[in-house]
């Protein structure tokens, strides 16, 4: 069995490589992730924007595997939050007729002003914290996110990626009924 990633970062794809060895069916599958077109904004800022980049990352790479799976995080909108925005990951599996959606927990940075910079002044989530003086990181999304700093490590990015494969994973889930 053959499983494409619509993404090169690593934490993305060893997400996928991890989750799978939970699931019998899929434990043995190859994972190879690829560059992978969205479609959408470099920072989503809703959820059907997430969830469009997804698919159309999971479809982008959907060649001679059994699988793709396309991981997209965005901003959406919440009401009553205190920016009126959470972010969330989004996974979608791709069979090559159907797609399969999940999602992980949402989450708000308790400074709506990180918010403004993404929605306002259209950066993306690793510019924002580093503009706000975060982390001098650029590279955070491809390592612990965004959720890595706000949580102080409590979850980090592969962890929150693997909340949004597991959701989506319930599709290809064996039942005995």
């Amino acid at each position: 069995m053959k499983i494409n990633v619509g993404s090169k970062n690593e934490v993305k794809v060893e997400a996928v490589r991890e989750i799978l060895q939970d699931y019998p069916h899929l434990a043995l599958a190859q994972v190879e992730g690829f560059e992978a077109d969205s479609k959408v904004s470099a920072q989503p800022r809703s959820l059907e924007e997430t969830i469009q980049g997804a698919m159309a990352r999971a479809q982008n790479v959907f060649v001679n595997c059994d699988y793709a799976i396309g991981l997209e995080s965005g901003l959406m909108h919440v009401p009553n939050s205190k920016s009126g925005y959470m972010d969330v990951c989004v996974c979608s599996i791709y069979d090559g007729k159907e797609f399969h959606l999940g999602l992980s927990s949402a989450w708000e940075f308790p400074d709506p002003g990180i918010v403004r910079l993404m929605t306002e002044e259209g950066l993306d989530m690793s510019q924002a914290v580093v503009k706000a003086g975060l982390t001098k990181n650029t590279n955070i999304g491809a390592e612990n996110g965004a959720i890595g700093i706000m949580t102080k490590g409590r979850v980090d990015r592969k962890e929150y990626t693997k909340q949004a494969l597991r959701t989506a994973l319930i599709h290809l889930e064996e039942f005995d009924c």
